[in-house]
């Protein structure tokens, strides 16, 4: 199992999702920007480590959202959720072909990653709460 983390950058009442690039895995998906845990790190550091490396932003980890466990038939992964905000930068991208910012409600009308969905729900959850 690979696990993972991915940034759920709020910006006023939108959330950031951004859509692989051709010839990457998943492309043409729109996810939650982050990637791979690497060894010593906490989630939180990779969170802050991989959003600058893909994106060129610096950013600030806020809420733990949920986990997704997801098998696509050749890799397990288990992704963590949180949200964060840009602290410093202009998005940059490298991973990722372009980027919109989307209200919770609109963003079902985007083709997400499987393993996104789930902390799609979570955040409605945590909204409902208030």
């Amino acid at each position: 199992m690979i696990k993972v983390v991915a940034g759920i950058l709020q910006k006023d009442d939108k959330i950031l999702i951004a859509r692989k690039a051709p010839g990457k895995s998943l492309e043409g998906y729109f996810e939650f920007p982050g990637g791979k845990i690497e060894a010593g790190e906490t989630p939180e550091e990779s969170l802050v480590r991989e959003l600058m490396e893909e994106m060129s932003i610096k950013v600030k980890v806020n809420k733990y959202v949920g986990e997704s466990i997801y098998d696509y038939g050749n890799i397990i992964i288990s992704l963590k959720g949180y949200t964060a905000e840009i602290l410093e930068g202009e998005i940059t991208l490298t991973d990722h072909d372009m980027y919109k910012w989307v209200t919770l409600s609109e963003i079902n009308d985007y083709k997400l990653a499987p393993a996104d969905i789930p902390l799609v729900e979570e955040l409605v959850k945590l909204q409902s709460k208030g």
